[in-house]
């Protein structure tokens, strides 16, 4: 078995091992990080180490290497036309974060029937760098704006605890049928999943005392309205649910525009008659993030309206300021 020395960077201090072994190796499983800690395969600038033994930047890794490569072969040849394509909709990167403007219709990752997908693509991102983007969070197929990337294993995992923790603010916007009333305040409405039904696997309100159910909250603010009929709405989500926001406005009898998946059976005369002229596409956008930046500081990124959402506001008269250019604050 031949053995492979890594330095640990900067990026990655304060680590566990076992979880430092995991990211550089996807597959490794830890009954086997275990057992080499325990025989001194593993060793930390020479010496045998614990699992749980936090590294620090400059620490040499000793540990034996794995028969797949430490960074996934890409699994699919990207067109280049979609490769341009996701090249031009970065809109922030750094050494260890990039920002897309993910664009309407593409799914993150594979799933049964999906060949063409985020994930398979991400080689085209590394921009000369020896690690592959790592996903953090995700983003339904039909929802645009800001998908964070990591560019190396330290960071996608500072990036997945901001996440977990609720530390990174994120803000959407919406077009929905429907003015909400009140126009602005707080959903607090547990949600649960359920499976089955014409519509197949979705999420659904749950009763307070339902042990399937989590909490979810999110906070709505209407910007504007056309004739009360349609509406504008900023969704700031303080938990992170699966379609959280979309069963949300339905909640507040609200639904988003296009979104046949959770329209209500009263709905769908709504719905035909506000869409005449209008995109029946999703309208929800993932236009505002705030975090901490994993080396310091902190980073505020927006992306711009998707096309169909544009020519909506311009059909309604909804005036959206361009999104600002990132700010990275040390």
């Amino acid at each position: 078995m031949t053995v492979k020395t890594h330095t640990v960077t900067e990026d990655e201090a304060d680590i566990r091992l076992d979880r430092w072994a995991r990211r550089h190796y996807e597959g490794l499983q830890q009954s086997l990080i275990q057992k080499w800690c325990r025989n001194g395969q593993i060793r930390v600038d020479g010496a045998k180490a614990e699992t749980n033994t936090r590294l620090a930047p400059g620490q040499s890794v000793r540990i034996p290497e794995m028969d797949a490569p430490a960074e996934p072969k890409p699994i699919h040849r990207v067109d280049p036309h979609d490769a341009k394509d996701l090249q031009q909709a970065v809109i922030y990167q750094d050494d260890q974060i990039i920002v897309i403007n993910k664009p309407y219709g593409l799914p993150v990752q594979g799933g049964p029937g999906i060949v063409r997908h985020l994930d398979a693509m991400l080689d085209v991102l590394r921009f000369g760098s020896e690690h592959r983007p790592r996903l953090v969070h995700r983003l339904d197929r039909d929802t645009t704006g800001l998908l964070l990337l990591a560019r190396t294993p330290g960071t996608a995992g500072k990036l997945a605890a901001l996440f977990r923790g609720r530390d990174i603010a994120k803000t959407y916007w919406a077009v929905v049928a429907g003015r909400p009333v009140p126009v602005e305040g707080r959903i607090d409405l547990p949600l649960k999943r359920i499976v089955g039904g014409s519509r197949g696997e979705r999420t659904a309100p749950a009763e307070r005392d339902d042990p399937d159910g989590a909490r979810a909250i999110t906070d709505y603010v209407t910007l504007d309205n056309a004739a009360q009929k349609l509406a504008w709405l900023e969704l700031k989500p303080h938990t992170g649910r699966t379609h959280q926001l979309r069963v949300h406005c339905v909640a507040i009898k609200a639904p988003i525009l296009g979104d046949e998946k959770y329209e209500e059976p009263d709905q769908n005369l709504a719905f035909s008659a506000l869409i005449e002229g209008l995109s029946s596409d999703l309208h929800l956008h993932a236009r505002r993030l705030d975090l901490p930046h994993p080396a310091g500081g902190s980073l505020t990124v927006e992306a711009d309206l998707p096309p169909h959402m544009k020519a909506t506001f311009k059909t309604l008269g909804f005036h959206a300021p361009p999104a600002q250019p990132a700010v990275r604050r040390k």
